[in-house]
C-alpha cells in the first residue's frame, strides 16, 4: 500500500522546515512567490494527494459555502445557480445546496443543517427568510433579488430591465400594453418591473392593464392561468395590437405557447417580452426578446463579496467587517423574433 505523503516528506525533500509547509497549506500568502514555487514543484514530483478533512480539523477553514435557492422551475434560478456551481476552479470554494420550498421553517432548518457542516459563508436567493433575522448568524451572506437590507446583495437594476421593455413595446406601435407578475411585496427588488411598467405607461398615456397571479411550479395550473388572460385580454382589446411584458421567460414561452395555439400572429397581433434572458429565451418556439440580467457578473460580485468577507473572518484578530455592499447590476435588452 502506498505511504501517504506528510508534512514531514515534503520538508525533507524540499529542505524546507515543516513549519513553512504548514504555511503553505494554511497561510500561502505569508510566503515568498520562490517558496511557494518549490513546494508546489515537490507536490508534483510526489505525487501528494491532500487530505481535505485532516486541514479541516487542522484550521477550520472548511471552504464550503451554502446556497438556499427558490424551486428550481424558473430557468434564471438553475441558470444563475450553474454559473455559480463554476466558480469552484477560481476560487475553490464548494457549495451545499438545498431547494426552498417556501417554507420559512424548512429554510431555518436548512440553515442549521448548513451551520453544522462549519460553512464559511452563505448565499441566499431565496426570500423567506427577512434579512434582519439572517445578520444574526454572523457569517458571510450575500442576497441575490431578494430584500437585504441587513445583509449585502447583488441585484439587477430591475428598474431600467422594465422600462427597456416598456419602451420597446411602444416603440414598436403596440395599442395596448400587459404585464403579467406574480404578487409580491415592496421589499422586494423585483417589484421594480412593475414600478417602471406602471410609471411609463402613466407618463406615455397608453392603455395598459397589469395582471396578478399566484404561479408555482405546477405547469398545468400555471398554463390554465395564463390562458384565462389572454382570454381576457382577447375580451377586453379586440383588433388592437398588445403588447405584453412578463416577469420571467418561462412565463413568457409559455404565453408563446398559447398564442400559437390560438392561431395569433407574432409578433404582428401581439408582441412578447420576457425578462433574464435565460436559456428559455432562446429556446422559445419563437425566439423571446428579453431582458438580460448579466449572470457572470452577477457571479462574480457575490463571490467577491464573500470572499473577501471569508479573508477577513480566517484572521486571528478581531477585525470588524466592512460595511454591507450592495450592488447593482445594469441590465440590456436582447431583441429576437417575438418583437420587431
Amino acid at each position: 500500500m502506498k505511504k501517504n505523503i506528510t508534512y514531514s516528506d515534503i520538508a525533507k525533500y524540499t529542505n524546507l522546515s515543516k513549519a513553512t509547509i504548514s504555511r503553505y497549506f494554511n497561510s500561502q500568502e505569508s510566503l515568498t512567490e520562490e517558496t511557494t514555487l518549490i513546494i508546489e514543484k515537490a507536490l508534483k514530483e510526489l505525487n501528494y494527494k491532500e487530505n481535505k478533512v485532516a486541514k479541516i480539523l487542522a484550521n477550520g477553514k472548511t471552504e464550503f459555502i451554502g446556497i438556499i435557492a427558490p424551486k428550481l422551475d424558473l430557468h434564471f434560478y438553475s441558470y444563475l445557480l450553474n454559473s455559480i456551481l463554476n466558480t469552484y476552479t477560481k476560487y475553490g470554494y464548494k457549495f451545499i445546496v438545498f431547494s426552498s420550498n417556501g417554507d420559512i421553517n424548512d429554510e431555518k432548518k436548512y440553515i442549521e443543517e448548513l451551520l453544522a457542516y462549519k460553512i464559511e459563508g452563505l448565499i441566499m436567493i431565496s426570500s423567506c427568510i427577512p434579512s434582519i433575522e439572517l445578520k444574526d448568524y454572523n457569517i458571510p451572506i450575500v442576497g441575490i433579488e431578494r430584500e437585504a437590507k441587513y445583509i449585502s446583495s447583488v441585484n439587477t437594476n430591475n428598474y431600467i430591465g422594465a422600462s427597456l421593455a416598456t419602451n420597446t413595446l411602444i416603440e414598436n406601435n403596440c395599442d395596448v400594453l400587459v404585464h403579467i407578475n406574480s404578487h409580491i411585496t415592496d421589499e422586494v427588488p423585483s417589484i421594480d418591473r412593475i414600478k417602471a411598467f406602471n410609471d411609463i405607461c402613466k407618463d406615455k398615456n397608453i392603455e395598459y392593464m397589469v395582471f396578478y397571479e399566484d404561479f408555482n411550479s405546477d405547469i398545468d395550473d400555471t398554463n390554465n392561468k395564463l390562458n384565462n388572460i389572454f382570454k381576457k385580454i382577447e375580451n377586453n382589446y379586440p383588433n388592437k395590437k398588445i403588447g405584453v411584458f412578463l416577469s420571467n421567460d418561462t412565463l413568457a414561452n409559455y404565453f408563446v405557447k398559447i398564442l400559437v395555439k390560438n392561431n395569433k400572429s407574432i409578433p404582428n397581433e401581439y408582441e412578447v417580452i420576457g425578462f433574464d434572458d435565460s436559456p428559455a429565451a432562446i429556446e422559445s418556439f419563437i425566439p423571446l426578446t428579453s431582458i438580460r440580467q448579466d449572470i457572470q457578473a452577477i457571479t462574480d460580485n457575490t463571490l467577491a463579496i464573500l470572499n473577501e468577507r471569508i479573508k477577513i473572518n480566517h484572521k486571528k484578530k478581531k477585525v470588524n467587517l466592512p460595511p454591507n455592499k450592495h450592488i447593482i447590476i445594469e441590465p440590456t435588452i436582447i431583441k429576437r423574433d417575438s418583437t420587431l
